[in-house]
């Protein structure tokens, strides 16, 4: 037993000892590890962003869709912008932005 003189008093305590391994277990082998539930949380910082963005969207293409609705005005903008559509007594010229040359 002489290689257990060596070992420091407070590592021979069973509480410590209890503690330390309970530790090491939640740390880095339960299913509700640390590294786990930090991934978790940044996931859902992730999605309530996506919800944010999304629901912004959403209200303004309901803004659009009741302009469409009330508007005839607003939609002759729309079929000419989206649709290239054009009346019968008119030209339409499209013109792309230049792209860089590499």
């Amino acid at each position: 037993m002489k290689f257990l003189s060596n070992i420091p008093g407070w590592l021979k305590n069973k509480y410590i000892l209890s503690v330390i391994a309970f530790v090491v277990w939640m740390i880095f082998f339960d299913a509700k590890d640390i590294l786990t539930q930090r991934e978790r949380t940044r996931e859902l910082r992730q999605l309530q962003d996506s919800k944010a963005y999304f629901a912004s969207e959403i209200a303004k293409e309901q803004k659009a869709l009741e302009e469409l609705k009330s508007n005839p005005a607003a939609i002759e903008k729309y079929a000419r912008e989206k649709y290239m559509m054009k009346k019968d007594n008119e030209d339409l010229y499209i013109v792309e932005p230049a792209t860089p040359k590499e």
